[in-house]
C-alpha cells in the first residue's frame, strides 16, 4: 500500500522528468528535430502564439526542417519570429514555406550545449530536492514513529530513483549533443 505522500512527490517527481525531457529537446544537437522550433512564440492575427498552433512542422532529413503555415500570409511573421529567436539558425522563406537548414555545431557550441544539459540536470535535482523536503515535512506530522521510519525510507528510496532517472536522461543528451 503506497501512502498518498509518496504516491504525491513521486507524481511531482514525473512532471519534473518530462519538464526536462521538454527542454532538452529543444537543444540545438546538429540534428533536426521538429521541437527545435515548435516553442517559438509568432505574431499572428494579433495574438502571440506557438509555432506548432500556426503552422505545420517536418523534418525533410537530419539537417533540415520545413515550416509550412496553415496561412500563407503570416510567412513573414514566422520567418521573423525564427530570427529573432535565439537558436543561431537563418531560415530561409521560399514564399510558400520555411526550410531551416541547420548549420554544423562547432566544438565550441557543443561545449556551450553540454555546459547547459548539466545545468537543466542540475535544475531538475533541485525541484526533485525541494519536493522530497515537502513530502519529508508531511510525513514528519504523522504520530506513529514506525510509520514515519517505513515512509521516510520509502521516500529516500524513491529521490535516489529520480535522481537516477535525470542522470540517465542527462548522459543521453549528453552524448547526443557532444556526437559529431
Amino acid at each position: 500500500m503506497s501512502d498518498q505522500r509518496i504516491s504525491g512527490f513521486e507524481a511531482d517527481t514525473e512532471k519534473v522528468l518530462h519538464f526536462l525531457q521538454a527542454e532538452y529537446g529543444k537543444l540545438q544537437t546538429g540534428r533536426a528535430n521538429a521541437s527545435l522550433v515548435e516553442h517559438i512564440d509568432v505574431e499572428a492575427y494579433g495574438d502571440r502564439m506557438q509555432m506548432k498552433a500556426v503552422a505545420s512542422i517536418s523534418v525533410q532529413d537530419a539537417k533540415t526542417i520545413v515550416i509550412q503555415p496553415w496561412d500563407r500570409t503570416i510567412l513573414q511573421a514566422i520567418d521573423k519570429a525564427i530570427q529573432q529567436s535565439n537558436l543561431g539558425i537563418n531560415p530561409t522563406n521560399d514564399g510558400s514555406l520555411i526550410r531551416i537548414i541547420l548549420p554544423p555545431m562547432t566544438e565550441e557550441r557543443r561545449e556551450q550545449m553540454k555546459k547547459l544539459v548539466h545545468k537543466l540536470a542540475e535544475d531538475a535535482r533541485i525541484s526533485v530536492r525541494q519536493n522530497r523536503q515537502k513530502a519529508h515535512d508531511a510525513i514528519k506530522q504523522d504520530p506513529n514513529e514506525t510509520l514515519r521510519t517505513s515512509l521516510e525510507s520509502q521516500l529516500q528510496k524513491a529521490v535516489d530513483k529520480a535522481n537516477e532517472q535525470i542522470d540517465e536522461v542527462r548522459k543521453k543528451k549528453e552524448e547526443e549533443v557532444m556526437k559529431v
